[in-house]
C-alpha cells in the first residue's frame, strides 16, 4: 500500500480529488495533517496554476517524504482580463470565504457597463495538478485541464464549492453547482486534469514496484 498525500486544505477539493482517485489499487489517500499533525502553510506566489501546484507538491513531499499530489485551480473571467485567476481563493482578501469571493466577483461584474457585460461574460475554470514522488527522484510531473463556460448574474445550485454556483458550463445550461458529482467530474477542469494525473500515478506506482523488487533482490 502506497501513501498518497493530497497537498490541500480546501475541503471541497479534498472531497473531489478523493472521489476522482477512487479505484487506483494500492493507494492510501491522506492529508498532510494526518502525517505531520499540522497543515503546512505553503506560500503560493507563483504566477501560474502550474507553478503554484508544483510549489505545494514539492513542499509537502519534502515534509512527509511521501508521494504527493497538489492541485491549483481557479476561474478566469474574460471581462476581468483573466481575474480572479491564480488569486481565485483570495480574490476578496487573503482569508476569504467562498461567499466573500463570490460577492466580490459579482460586485466587479456588476460595476461594468451593460454592453461590456453582454460581450464579456465568457469564462473558464483551469486546473493544474502536480505530482512528486520523493522515492523516485523528486521530479515534478504536471498535468492540466480546463472547462469553458460563462458567468451568471445570480448563484444557482446547491452543490460544489467556490465559484461553482456562478459558472454555467458551456453547452449544458447548468452551473457546476446544479450538477451532481458524476456529471461534474465528467466535464470539469479538475476531472479532466485528474484523468491525466491517474495515468501519471499509475506509471509512478509501477516504477515504485520495480524499484522495490530490485531492492528485495539485492537484499
Amino acid at each position: 500500500m502506497h501513501t498518497l498525500v493530497l497537498a490541500t486544505t480546501n475541503a471541497g477539493k479534498v472531497r473531489e480529488l478523493a472521489s476522482l482517485l477512487a479505484g487506483i489499487p494500492g493507494v492510501h489517500v491522506v492529508m498532510p495533517k494526518d502525517l505531520l499533525g499540522y497543515s503546512p502553510d505553503v506560500v503560493e506566489d507563483g504566477e501560474t496554476f502550474e507553478a503554484n501546484a508544483a510549489l505545494k507538491a514539492k513542499a509537502v513531499a519534502a515534509l512527509t517524504h511521501c508521494l504527493t499530489l497538489a492541485d491549483d485551480s481557479g476561474l478566469e473571467v474574460d471581462a476581468l482580463f483573466g481575474a480572479p485567476g491564480v488569486r481565485s481563493a483570495r480574490f476578496a482578501h487573503e482569508r476569504a470565504t467562498d461567499s466573500e469571493n463570490n460577492a466580490a466577483l459579482l460586485a466587479k461584474l456588476g460595476a461594468m457597463t451593460a454592453p461590456d457585460r453582454d460581450e464579456a461574460l465568457t469564462a473558464r475554470f483551469r486546473c493544474a495538478i502536480a505530482i512528486v514522488d520523493p522515492f523516485g527522484g523528486g521530479e515534478v510531473h504536471t498535468v492540466d485541464g480546463d472547462c469553458e463556460g460563462e458567468m451568471v448574474p445570480h448563484p444557482r445550485g446547491a452543490s460544489g464549492f467556490g465559484y461553482d454556483p456562478l459558472f454555467q458550463v458551456a453547452g449544458t445550461g447548468q452551473t457546476f453547482a446544479e450538477l451532481n458529482d458524476a456529471e461534474k467530474h465528467a466535464i470539469s477542469h479538475r476531472g479532466k486534469a485528474m484523468a491525466k494525473a491517474r495515468l501519471v500515478l499509475e506509471k509512478l506506482l509501477l516504477a515504485r514496484e520495480e524499484r522495490l523488487r530490485k531492492l528485495e533482490v539485492h537484499e
